[in-house]
């Protein structure tokens, strides 16, 4: 049965999306059957999957709504080797629908009960909020991807995020884990980024990935271009650096 991470932090601007699609498609290049649900209304990641969202029949807002199978909804994108269950703006009216529904918190979780099997992993972009779609992710979810930029305040706005995985954990979900901290946009010649990886080493000892993610053009041009960074520009040091946090995520999984 395939595990389900989400991929989260309230702070946007953080590489979130852009490590739920590269680290999506580093898994897929690994070997290893992934689906991506884009849980967030912006819906970037189906976008940088190649994904049209103006031709979505279906979405993830059918499926949290109960409107239709997880199965009709899922796309396999063309010049992408994993899955993807796109969404589009129909999604940020999920967010008021949700609060008149039964089992509002566990909608994502039962929906994905029958598709589980088909998948070594499950990642799911979270919107940049600790939302009621958030919620529904992490109650899902067996484990917490967190991306987080080492700037001023990555540790400030990392303390909520880890407020609410433990409420999760006590009330609806007590398998839920922090996986890891991934370190992004990482420029080793800024001494405050510098500063906080210590920090964030310091708080969360073996949680935060070896593996970093670079400041990177080709990183940054390939949602443009409605593919990950793996097929863009498999040279680039965005995708070896997308390439060695999969493996690494990998051989964590099995040691667990």
């Amino acid at each position: 049965m395939g595990n389900i991470f989400a991929v989260t932090n309230q702070k946007g601007g953080v590489g979130k999306t852009t490590t739920a699609v590269n680290l999506a498609a580093s898994l897929a290049e690994s070997g290893k059957k992934v689906l991506l649900i884009d849980l967030d209304p912006q819906g970037n990641a189906s976008t940088g999957c190649g994904v049209d969202k103006a031709e979505i029949n279906k979405s993830s807002y059918d499926v949290i709504m109960a409107e239709a199978k997880a199965i009709d909804a899922i796309v396999s994108p063309e010049d992408l080797s994993f899955d993807v269950l796109p969404t589009n703006v129909d999604l940020t009216a999920a967010e008021v629908q949700l609060l008149d529904v039964n089992l509002r918190e566990h909608r994502l979780r039962l929906a994905l009960e029958s598709t589980r099997d088909r998948y070594d992993f499950i990642l799911i972009d979270c919107p940049p909020s600790l939302s009621m779609l958030t919620v529904n992710a992490l109650v899902a979810s067996k484990g917490v991807i967190i991306p987080i930029q080492c700037e001023y305040y990555a540790l400030e706005g990392l303390s909520s995020l880890l407020k609410t995985v433990e409420r999760i954990k006590q009330r609806a979900n007590p398998a839920l884990e922090i996986t890891g901290l991934i370190r992004t946009m990482f420029d080793a010649r800024n001494n405050l980024a510098n500063q906080v990886s210590r920090q964030l080493i310091v708080h969360f000892d073996k949680k935060v990935f070896h593996s970093i993610i670079p400041r990177n053009v080709r990183l940054a041009e390939a949602p443009s271009h409605g593919v990950p960074v793996v097929s863009y520009d498999r040279s680039s040091r965005g995708s070896i650096a997308y390439m060695a946090l999969a493996s690494e995520f990998i051989r964590r999984e099995k040691n667990n």
